[in-house]
């Protein structure tokens, strides 16, 4: 009853707001995508949209029809995709998910090496989403997510890649950089420049400032290479991945140093959907990050 192209349909309503931006979206006139969906709803019965001026509102029946459309397009794109590449003699498309800025500095490490040993595979790499990366995953968006942090989600196993450390990037000749590590306490006054992601999903914060009650100043940066430049410049600090860290010590003027005595130990991850970890070319991808790890910095 319900066809891909309702689907698409009420999703476009729902992303422009408005019968013509969502007709010139679908490359329809605005009376062919009105008479679609008043048959849309006379087959269902029910009302799926109203108006409010110029702006459409979807009524309770047309945001379920909404949930549905976010959930089953993506999977029957993805599927097309797949099957297509069969068809060109390919092996299948692997969609890569990044949520964290090093993540995706790590992938483009060992990407060019996956696509030399897997010369059949399409990659597609998708680092903004809609919703969370493991909701990414779940919902077919994507089909393993390289991610720092495991959580415990029915459906998802996390294969461990590598372990690495966090450390604080600071001027060479910073007060700081004279001291084998740091504790929270002396990064009050600081100015922390961080990614533009919530304070708890950063490691330095959950696990190191908050734990201690300090909050320093913080400013958010899209850059990584501007993020540096600024710590270089002694305009503030930031965290990264020790391996991350040391490609720009060996090129600026900064330096690392440990966070706390005992220092912040992460691991990084291939999530997959269970019983999918099994398959060839994401087997390969995961054995490749594993053995790679952080040797090519």
């Amino acid at each position: 009853m319900i066809e891909r192209s309702h689907l698409k349909i009420i999703q476009a309503l729902a992303e422009h707001g408005s019968l013509t931006a969502a007709a010139n979206a679908l490359f329809v006139t605005q009376p062919a995508l009105s008479h679609q969906i008043r048959y849309l709803e006379q087959k269902l019965e029910i009302s799926l949209w109203q108006r409010e001026g110029r702006k459409l509102r979807l009524t309770q029946a047309g945001e379920l029809l909404l949930r549905v459309a976010r959930q089953v397009l993506p999977v029957l794109e993805q599927s097309e995709q797949t099957l297509k590449a069969f068809a060109d003699g390919k092996q299948g498309i692997l969609r890569l998910g990044v949520e964290c800025h090093p993540c995706y500095e790590w992938l483009k490490g060992i990407l060019a090496e996956y696509l030399v040993m897997m010369p059949k595979m399409d990659v597609d790499i998708v680092h903004k989403f809609q919703f969370s990366g493991l909701e990414g995953l779940l919902n077919f968006h994507i089909d393993l997510l390289v991610t720092p942090d495991k959580v415990k989600q029915q459906g998802l196993v996390f294969e461990p890649l590598f372990d690495y450390e966090l450390v604080l990037l600071i001027a060479k000749d910073h007060t700081l950089a004279k001291n084998d590590s740091v504790e929270a306490e002396e990064l009050s006054g600081e100015l922390l420049l961080t990614f533009p992601v919530p304070h708890e999903r950063l490691d330095i914060y959950t696990q190191f400032l908050m734990p201690a009650g300090i909050n320093p100043a913080h400013k958010v940066m899209e850059s990584l290479d501007i993020m540096i430049q600024m710590a270089a410049l002694g305009r503030g600090v930031t965290v990264l991945p020790d391996w991350l860290a040391r490609q720009y010590e060996s090129q600026l003027a900064v330096t690392t140093v440990r966070l706390g005595k005992k220092g912040v130990m992460k691991t990084l991850f291939a999530a997959m959907r269970e019983g999918e970890q099994s398959t060839p070319y994401m087997q390969r991808f995961v054995e490749l990050g594993q053995q790679r790890g952080i040797t090519q910095y």
